[in-house]
């Protein structure tokens, strides 16, 4: 019977049972089969086996390493420059100001697969435009795609060149939110611009700025489709990460059980990092 009472629950329904048949069912049933190994329906309960496996496999450790080494070189250096960006773009001074907004954003627009396959032709060693760029000024070829610190390297650039305009329109909006008469009492006490920076700006746009860490965080957590799309997890497996070596338990040798168990380490991984900004950072006050 239909009442009043009862209305609200029957509303939410649908997404109910679609977070139970797509999201909960899904999660538990990874967990399962991170508890087993086998092909198929023919599984095997094996326990903590793949999790033991895990913590002793080399490759295991190596990925985890590239994703941190990613991780702490490229976030800084990207959400610095996209707040560069989005200081610049903020400026009364500019002009034309809805033409370079879009042009700093397009990048972010580009689908994942398209954009690496356009790195991969630009950092090619022999006809990429990049290694051309560099021969005007005399510089020798670089084997962006051979060499495993290049290779880092190149995909630190494509990461940096697609998500840069994105955190920079996320702080453009920050730092249009912030009241105006913030500057200009802190230019009435003869604040310089270096000093309202520091103690105007950055203040206001600490809970933005912890947004875009954590978000950039757990998406180089889950990098995937750069290092699969332009080095193929390698040379040498040096730009191979947690999700790439996931996909390759998963789908190229079909190890289902320990392909889970990645999953919900790095589960566990992603988790760890957030809460941990998050108390660094006073994600609470």
């Amino acid at each position: 019977m239909i009442t009043k009472r009862n209305i609200p629950y029957l509303l939410i329904l649908p997404a109910l049972l679609g977070f139970v048949a797509f999201k909960a069912y899904p999660i538990l049933a990874a967990l399962y089969i991170s508890l087993t190994t086998g092909a198929g329906a023919a599984r095997t309960f094996v326990g903590l086996d793949n999790y033991v496996r895990l913590v002793n496999d080399p490759l295991f450790w190596t990925a985890l390493w590239n994703t941190a080494l990613i991780l702490v070189v490229q976030v800084p250096i990207m959400l610095l420059l996209a707040l560069v960006l989005a200081l610049g773009l903020n400026s009364p001074l500019l002009r034309l100001r809805g033409l370079w907004r879009l042009g700093v954003f397009m990048p972010s627009l580009t689908g994942l697969v398209a954009y690496g396959v356009m790195f991969s032709v630009i950092l090619s060693k022999d006809s990429g435009l990049l290694n051309w760029v560099l021969g005007i000024f005399g510089v020798d070829a670089i084997d962006w795609l051979g060499s495993p610190f290049w290779a880092r390297i190149a995909i630190v650039i494509a990461l940096t060149w697609h998500y840069t305009g994105y955190n920079a329109v996320i702080y453009l909006a920050g730092l249009q939110s912030i009241p105006k008469e913030l500057y200009e009492a802190a230019m009435v006490d003869g604040a310089g611009a270096v000093r309202r920076f520091w103690s105007i700006t950055v203040p206001q746009l600490r809970p933005i700025l912890l947004l875009t860490v954590v978000l950039s965080t757990i998406g180089t957590l889950q990098l995937f489709d750069e290092p699969f799309v332009i080095t193929g997890g390698g040379p040498d497996n040096s730009t191979l990460t947690i999700s790439l070596y996931l996909y390759e338990n998963g789908f190229r040798y079909f190890d289902f059980g320990y392909a889970a168990a990645i999953a919900y380490a790095l589960t566990l991984i992603v988790a760890g990092f957030g809460l941990l900004q998050l108390k660094l950072t006073g994600g609470k006050k």
